[in-house]
């Protein structure tokens, strides 16, 4: 008889070993955490590495062996059962204050929320954004990233094309610059992970937004085509004019713009280029569209990264408890 299978796997800083029968799957184990830690399948994401990426329940393989997990890193991605508990009071104190409040005021038109908007929204985004931490100052590029993510032309584009992208994160100048070309954009695995360069060559300030907000464009349009022919272009245009025109603040530049406002940065002097030809592509300057079919040796490097992505996404999550805490209900 074959010897049981130990799996662990780390929650909010903490370990956790489950034993299985060897032919278990991973719907064992969440079925497991759900026994044991109390937190909702519906709640639950695995960040597996090398490789694998994100699952989430009910899983893409739901009879995935757990004996293929035993020299990977797990990390689950969810909110403790304390978390879930203290935003179901406060949604409940909430209900109650709103039911005491329509006794003694009379009635008022309500603001009107789409729920699906909501919904979609809350599905078709970028679920870890991730700084680099050895970087200068990495929480402004956390904020540049977050606008990004909260961007009402990406969001709007994103929700159109049903666009999930693991992880958004910035990429190190020096890691993805030549002599011949500089890199401005990655898109592994058709969304695993993008990202993007954020800084100036020389790490003393931030690229437009704009510039990097069109980078953006183009890096979603691998999701879907990976070589550069007609259709990814024709899609790239088409994700461009979506946020620009679902971009209400296109009119000027409000005060929060002047952080990422940079009037010196040209962009790309006739649109976008890059190597592309592998899958997800790569956003590359210096390199026209026109040789594309002769660049099949880009660069693959630069998403190393991943133990790294992997804590900051669990990070992340610590943080919706307070975001959740200031949303509309």
């Amino acid at each position: 008889m074959a010897e049981n299978i130990s799996i662990t796997f780390h929650h909010h800083g903490t370990s956790h070993t489950f034993e299985f029968p060897p032919d278990a799957t991973i719907s064992d184990l969440s079925s497991q955490i759900f026994t044991s830690l109390s937190i909702p399948q519906a709640n639950q994401k695995f960040m597996i590495t090398p490789k694998l990426g994100v699952l989430k329940y009910p899983f893409p393989d739901s009879t995935l062996p757990l004996s293929s997990l035993l020299n990977k890193k797990i990390v689950l991605l969810a909110p403790l059962p304390s978390e879930l508990s203290s935003l179901s009071s406060a949604s409940a104190a909430s209900s109650k204050s709103r039911q005491r409040s329509s006794l003694v005021k009379p009635a008022t038109p309500t603001r009107h929320r789409d729920w699906r908007k909501a919904q979609e929204e809350a599905t078709y985004t970028f679920s870890a954004i991730v700084p680099l931490p050895y970087l200068p100052n990495p929480e402004k590029s956390r904020r540049f990233l977050e606008r990004l993510r909260d961007d009402a032309g990406i969001k709007a584009s994103m929700r159109k094309h049903k666009f999930s992208v693991g992880v958004l994160t910035e990429m190190n100048p020096a890691e993805h610059t030549t002599h011949e070309s500089r890199t401005l954009g990655l898109n592994r695995n058709r969304g695993e992970a993008i990202e993007l360069r954020l800084r100036t060559d020389a790490y003393d300030g931030y690229r437009d937004y704009k510039i990097i907000r069109k980078t953006l464009c183009h890096e979603l349009a691998h999701n879907v085509f990976g070589e550069h022919n007609r259709d990814f272009w024709d899609l790239t245009k088409a994700i461009e004019k979506e946020v620009e025109e679902n971009d209400w603040r296109r009119g000027g530049h409000a005060l929060t713009d002047q952080e990422f406002y940079n009037p010196d940065d040209e962009g790309v002097e006739g649109g976008h280029v890059d190597g592309g030809g592998w899958t997800g592509g790569e956003f590359v300057l210096g390199v026209s569209s026109s040789n594309s079919s002769r660049d099949k040796g880009v660069n693959a490097q630069g998403l190393g990264r991943r133990e790294l992505m992997a804590k900051a996404a669990e990070e992340r999550m610590k943080k919706q408890r307070d975001a959740s805490n200031g949303a509309d209900t």
